[in-house]
């Protein structure tokens, strides 16, 4: 025998939703009584606030054992990279002398780049340092704060240094300057107390060299004829040692990075030509294959003529 299950009007289950929402009779909220609500709140909330608290109390341990001006671990970071100026999607800097659009952007980017390097700012601001040693500036015991910067003028770029150059740093000649710039790394003494360089030369990577061809000649392939004459600001590439040791960005508050500018001269035209520049320092290991900004940096320079 099948019984039929009794089906209920619409008001009837409205009836029931609302008793279920307030019962009047036993004055049960949602099926509970107040007093089982409040057992209920006072259980969450005093579980939520044990949680708050254990994970403040987590949180304020950790932060005394972090200071607030040098990162706790450094060990992943050994060896500074390079990195160039003006700044480029997949490090391509091309130029097409006759389009002022396409060198434009560059300029302005270095325009603001080199602004902290005017001698005015660095004058106000920064110290004439002793060149051909660190600055050091120990704290002794006592919190040595802010750390003071040595100067690093402008005017030491020289014919890249953009200041009254109508060639708007070389990019409307097709003779460009490109800028490089070190990484910092907190407390890292560069150059190991001797004196440091940078060198660019004209380099295939090494996935697209021929077959067969030594690696002995490297830098002297195609692309080191194509690349042609350039010079260096400072004068042979050179990195003083007054710049080091990097305190931190709170410590260092007015610290500018040493930059080495890079004019190239007579780049043969509309041909893409591989640079590689790197640094020379008895402390700074740049033959790392598995890392190619360790030391050293490589970039695409192509400059277009009709």
């Amino acid at each position: 025998m099948v019984i039929q299950k009794e089906t209920k009007s619409c008001g009837q289950v409205v009836e029931e939703w609302k008793e279920f929402v307030w019962n009047p009779r036993t004055h049960q909220f949602m099926g509970r009584t107040g007093t089982s609500w409040a057992f209920i709140l006072l259980f969450y909330l005093v579980f939520y606030g044990f949680l708050t608290a254990m994970f403040t109390l987590t949180m304020w341990v950790m932060l005394q054992t972090v200071s607030d001006h040098t990162p706790k671990y450094q060990d992943r970071l050994t060896t500074p990279g390079l990195m160039i100026r003006p700044k480029t999607e997949n490090l391509d800097v091309i130029v097409n002398v006759s389009d002022t659009e396409s060198w434009d952007q560059h300029v302005q980017k270095l325009n603001k780049f080199l602004e902290p390097y005017n001698d005015s700012i660095q004058a106000q601001k920064n110290d004439v340092c002793r060149p051909g040693r660190y600055y050091e500036q120990p704290d002794n015991g006592v919190l040595n704060y802010p750390k003071r910067a040595c100067q690093f003028n402008r005017t030491q770029l020289g014919d890249c240094s953009g200041i009254g150059d109508p060639t708007h740093y070389g990019y409307s000649t097709g003779q460009p300057c490109v800028f490089i710039k070190m990484n910092r790394v907190i407390n890292f003494y560069a150059g190991a107390n001797q004196s440091m360089n940078v060198t660019c030369v004209g380099k295939r990577p090494r996935h697209s060299r021929d077959k067969g061809k030594p690696i002995a000649e490297t830098g002297r392939d195609e692309d080191a004829e194509n690349l042609g004459h350039f010079v260096m600001f400072p004068a042979n590439g050179s990195i003083d040692l007054m710049y080091f040791p990097y305190y931190g960005k709170k410590f260092h508050v007015n610290y500018t990075q040493p930059l080495v500018a890079v004019k190239f001269l007579n780049v043969t035209p509309n041909v893409e030509v591989n640079v590689e520049c790197r640094i020379n320092a008895a402390n700074i290991a740049t033959d790392d294959e598995r890392d190619k900004f360790a030391g050293r940096v490589a970039f695409k320079l192509r400059i277009n003529k009709t």
